[in-house]
């Protein structure tokens, strides 16, 4: 597995190369894309032996480069995530945000909680973790105790703000699952590493308990 940063805006890529199949998950906002494809060659690697992209959520950080592999490479999202994208709803995408079109983006499957994927020596299982966006999803590797989070939960217990499509009870129950999961190692979008990771969900759960308070005592002003 290969960690892959090609700036801000755009999120962190990760590369997982199977035995069988060669999964790039979320590869970033559309304007670094040259820096993703330097990167790809340096590890050797070009577009043509990429077999699939998983993207996380429904953000042009991480999806606005699938732009440049669709036609080449197949999309898949949570079907939550896939209906904002090719309908290009971007109330939830955020690309004219970021100067771009919504428009013209391609999901080729879309995803279920608990859909898996064997690539060899990598075994991934799908999580519909809804809370950030209604189509954020996180990908386990239960044999090395990997969790890939994207927007999901940070190192340190940070937290996403939520968005038009997210709801902070959603998000308190996605972080709840993920509480029961054995993680030795997690792998957010953005920001450090984090092998401290029951501890960093115990403290994901109580900001965005915290957070949902708040809320709701505003939202009685």
């Amino acid at each position: 597995m290969y960690l892959i940063k090609t700036k801000k805006p755009s999120c962190q890529s990760y590369l997982i190369l199977g035995d069988k199949m060669n999964v790039l998950i979320d590869p970033g906002i559309n304007q670094n894309f040259e820096i993703l494809k330097k990167d790809l060659r340096d590890i050797g690697l070009d577009m043509e032996s990429l077999n699939m992209i998983i993207n996380t959520h429904e953000h042009v950080d991480h999806f606005g480069a699938n732009l440049y592999l669709q036609e080449k490479v197949p999309v898949i999202t949570h079907r939550n995530a896939a209906t904002k994208i090719v309908s290009a709803d971007d109330e939830v995408l955020l690309c004219r945000a970021h100067g771009h079109d919504p428009h013209g983006y391609h999901v080729h499957m879309w995803l279920e909680n608990m859909n898996v994927m064997d690539l060899g020596r990598w075994f991934l299982k799908i999580f519909h973790t809804p809370g950030h966006t209604s189509g954020s999803l996180c990908v386990y590797e239960p044999r090395k105790r990997i969790l890939i989070s994207g927007d999901t939960v940070f190192a340190r217990g940070t937290i996403s703000n939520i968005s038009s499509s997210g709801s902070y009870g959603e998000y308190i129950n996605s972080l709840a699952r993920l509480n029961t999961m054995k993680i030795d190692l997690l792998l957010p979008g953005h920001g450090k590493i984090s092998s401290s990771v029951e501890d960093d969900i115990d403290k994901a759960i109580r900001n965005a308990t915290r957070k949902h308070e708040k809320f709701l005592e505003q939202s009685k002003e």
